[in-house]
């Protein structure tokens, strides 16, 4: 998990700089990105992306919606901090693997031949990266985020485990539902839009 490549390719840089490029590349140029940037056993510029997106969600969603932070003994900010730091210790990197666990299990009856677990927890780590915007409140925008994800991970799983497109998104519906479903709150953007439409 903690293992980086000296020498990495694209998006794979070290520090805010290396992050905030792989974050522009695989938004723009996701096949690209997948096929230079995700290397075999070089998990940590990927947790490392997959925490900072996570923060960068929930801190954003603490800063417009104050009434989400949960009530921690200090006040707001210091709840907001510990909160934070749950979810960069503990909630991200735990449902990065588990998520990749089940991606691996989901794999394994449709490819006889497909990359290694480490380069599918780079592909969902990297896919999360839309999601960093999901927390503004802007309507449509975090529905917009999690199928922009959805699609990043279908063609980040194609790419990398060299498949076709309709393989890849069988197996990644269920990652699908509980990254950008539950995690990121697709499910809820659903319902959401789907009531705004109603009313219109």
């Amino acid at each position: 998990m903690t293992t980086w490549v000296e020498s990495p390719r694209e998006g794979r840089d070290r520090g805010l700089t290396g992050i905030f490029r792989a974050w522009v590349a695989v938004l723009v140029r996701p096949r690209q990105f997948f096929r230079d940037g995700v290397a075999p056993g070089d998990q940590a510029p990927g947790l490392l992306f997959a925490i900072a997106v996570a923060l960068v969600y929930q801190g954003s969603q603490y800063a417009f919606v104050p009434a989400t932070i949960p009530a921690i003994e200090g006040g707001p900010v210091v709840s907001a901090v510990v909160a934070l730091l749950v979810i960069a210790l503990f909630v991200a990197p735990a449902l990065l693997h588990l998520t990749a666990a089940i991606q691996t299990a989901l794999l394994i009856p449709l490819l006889s031949r497909r990359a290694g677990v480490s380069e599918t927890v780079q592909v969902i780590a990297y896919a999360v990266a839309p999601c960093a915007l999901a927390s503004v409140p802007i309507p449509g925008l975090r529905l917009v985020c999690v199928l922009y994800g959805a699609t990043l991970l279908t063609i980040g799983i194609s790419e990398v485990h060299q498949t076709s497109l309709a393989k890849a998104a069988l197996a990644t519906a269920v990652p699908i539902g509980i990254v950008f479903g539950y995690a990121f709150g697709g499910f809820r953007a659903i319902s959401n839009v789907a009531a705004m439409l109603s009313l219109a």
